[in-house]
């Protein structure tokens, strides 16, 4: 009876051993080099106490452009991501459409690429005189809707954006498919014996009953915004300026140049956020299971 209560410890001991090594311990290092000025110029590590975490927030550096551009990208990356993957999933689950698994694996496709593969194909369909848009915008007379998609202020975050929806919907759409799947059928004849339409249907069954998938893939797609770094240095590198940079890209950035206390600050002002925004999301979540 003992030998069977140890198996189950002693198998996970190496994977954990791992973990703690590669990545925890690591981690903690991380958090208590922020608080020195280590650097690639002196082989002293001193302790400057939260002097790199007050340099972050205070006016003049671009540190809390970086932070806002995250969270920027973070929240319209979620619901873009989010909607279109819930639309797309009810679309290819209904009966007015034809070849579903077809459709399916066309939506999806892009998933299974990286993102800096992604990032360099884009950055030349998207290039200014070259690209493949800007080219067919010409050729159809249609040269005033041209654009420099990645140098313009007004377009290298938006078209960032676009990428980043058509890379990601398709793995929120086969997520919610399954979760749609997995609704009985008697939950919709009940609602059309009540005379319930399409928006109504949606709305006081498919809705209530996807919560939890919406909530895993929302959660997902919160701390995939938080970590982007790929797809925004493949396609801008930060720029024009600094005007698309996110922390990950400032991380790099720190990294590159020898300033490796304000790398780790960054870093672990980045593991805080994830951290906290997961947390308050599942709490909330619990706290309306509890209610409910």
């Amino acid at each position: 009876m003992k030998t069977n209560k140890l198996y189950p410890t002693w198998f996970t001991l190496g994977a954990l051993i791992f973990y703690l090594g590669l990545f925890f311990l690591p981690g903690i290092m991380g958090i208590g080099y922020s608080f020195t000025d280590w650097n690639a110029y002196s082989s002293e590590v001193n302790f400057v106490g939260w002097k790199n975490y007050l340099k972050v927030f205070e006016g003049g550096t671009n540190y809390g452009m970086f932070i806002k551009n995250t969270f920027v990208f973070t929240a319209i990356s979620s619901i873009t991501k989010t909607t279109l993957g819930i639309a797309l999933a009810i679309l290819l689950t209904s009966r007015m459409v034809k070849m579903k698994s077809m459709h399916r694996m066309l939506v999806f496709l892009p998933q299974v690429m990286s993102f800096l593969i992604i990032g360099l194909v884009f950055k030349n369909i998207l290039h200014p005189s070259r690209g493949f848009i800007n080219i067919t915008l010409k050729a159809i007379g249609l040269d005033f809707l041209a654009q420099n998609w990645l140098g313009d202020l007004n377009f290298a975050f938006k078209s960032i954006f676009a990428v980043d929806a058509w890379k990601g919907t398709g793995y929120v759409m086969m997520v919610v498919i399954a979760g749609l799947n997995s609704i009985s059928s008697t939950y919709y004849e009940a609602a059309e014996l009540d005379g319930a339409g399409f928006w109504s249907k949606f709305r006081y069954v498919t809705l209530p009953l996807l919560k939890n998938v919406i909530i895993s893939v929302t959660v997902l797609n919160i701390t995939y915004g938080f970590r982007v770094f790929d797809l925004i240095y493949s396609l801008t590198n930060g720029g024009p300026g600094n005007s698309t940079g996110v922390i990950n890209t400032a991380v790099y950035s720190e990294f590159s140049k020898g300033n490796y206390a304000m790398g780790t600050t960054l870093s672990s002002l980045l593991f805080i956020f994830v951290m906290m925004i997961s947390y308050f999301i599942l709490k909330a979540v619990g706290n309306k299971e509890v209610e409910q």
